[in-house]
C-alpha cells in the first residue's frame, strides 16, 4: 500500500513541478503545446500496450475489454461535461482560470484527469509487484502542461506562489490515494474484472487525450507538435520493449 502511494506521488509530483515553474517563469505557449504533445504521444503508447492490450489478455473472449473502454469513456464524457458546465472548459488553456470563479471546475477537471491514470498505478502494483516504466513516465509527463496552465491562470488572478504551490501538492496527494485505491479496492478482483477496469481506465485517458491535450496542444504549438507527439510515442513504446524484451 504504501509503495502505491509513493509511486502514485511520484507520478503527480510533475503537478507540483509544474506549478513552481509557472510560478516563477512565464513559459511560451508554443513550449506548452510541445509538452503536451509529447505527453499525448507517451499516454497513447501506455494506454495501448500497458491498458488496452493487457485488458485484452486478461478478459480475451468475455467482451468486458470492449465494455470497458466505452464505459470509461462515457463515464469520462458525461463527467467532463457536468465539470463543463460549471465553468472549466478548456483547463490546459492558460487564460481559462484567470478569473477566480473558475479556479474550482479547473481543479476538479484536472482531478477527473488524473484519478483514472493514478488507479492503474496502483492496479499496476497489485497486479505485478511493479509498475510499468512507461506508465509512470506518461502520467509524470502529460500532467506538467495542466500544471503550467492552472498556474499561470491563478497567477494572473492574483493568487500568491505559497497558496498555488500548496493546492497542487493537495491535488498531488488526492491523485496518490487514488493509486492506493486502485491497490487496495481490486484485491480480490477476478481477472475478467481486471480486465474490465484496465480498459474502462484506458477509454477515461483516451477522452483526456481527444478532448483535452491534443486540441490544446495544436492550437498552442501548432504543426511540429505532431513530431513531438510521434516522438513521445516511439520513446514510450522503446521503454515498455526494454522493460518486456
Amino acid at each position: 500500500m504504501l509503495n502505491a502511494f509513493l509511486l502514485g506521488l511520484l507520478a503527480t509530483s510533475s503537478l507540483v513541478a509544474g506549478g513552481f515553474i509557472a510560478s516563477r517563469f512565464n513559459l511560451p505557449k508554443k513550449s506548452l503545446g510541445m509538452i503536451m504533445a509529447f505527453g499525448a504521444g507517451t499516454l497513447i503508447s501506455a494506454v495501448s500496450y500497458e491498458l488496452i492490450f493487457e485488458a485484452i489478455k486478461l478478459g480475451r473472449g468475455t467482451g468486458f475489454p470492449a465494455f470497458g473502454l466505452f464505459a470509461g469513456a462515457f463515464t469520462f464524457y458525461f463527467s467532463d461535461k457536468l465539470i463543463e458546465k460549471l465553468g472549466s472548459k478548456n483547463r490546459m488553456d492558460p487564460e481559462t482560470s484567470h478569473h477566480s470563479s473558475l479556479v474550482v471546475p479547473m481543479l476538479l477537471g484536472i482531478i477527473l484527469d488524473g484519478i483514472p491514470e493514478s488507479i492503474v498505478i496502483g492496479l499496476g502494483i497489485f497486479e505485478g509487484g511493479t509498475v510499468s516504466l512507461a506508465m509512470l513516465v506518461a502520467v509524470f509527463i502529460s500532467n506538467l502542461p495542466e500544471a503550467v496552465a492552472g498556474t499561470t491562470g491563478m497567477k494572473a488572478g492574483g493568487w500568491k506562489k505559497s497558496k498555488i504551490i500548496l493546492l497542487w501538492i493537495f491535488i498531488a496527494v488526492i491523485c496518490a490515494l487514488a493509486s492506493v485505491a486502485g491497490f487496495t479496492l481490486f484485491s480480490n478482483t477476478s481477472e475478467t474484472w481486471l480486465a474490465f477496469i484496465q480498459a474502462f481506465a484506458g477509454g477515461a485517458i483516451l477522452m483526456v487525450l481527444a478532448n483535452s491535450m491534443i486540441p490544446e496542444a495544436y492550437e498552442h504549438g501548432g504543426k511540429v507538435t505532431g513530431i513531438a507527439m510521434v516522438l513521445g510515442f516511439f520513446i514510450s513504446v522503446a521503454m515498455i520493449l526494454l522493460e518486456h524484451p
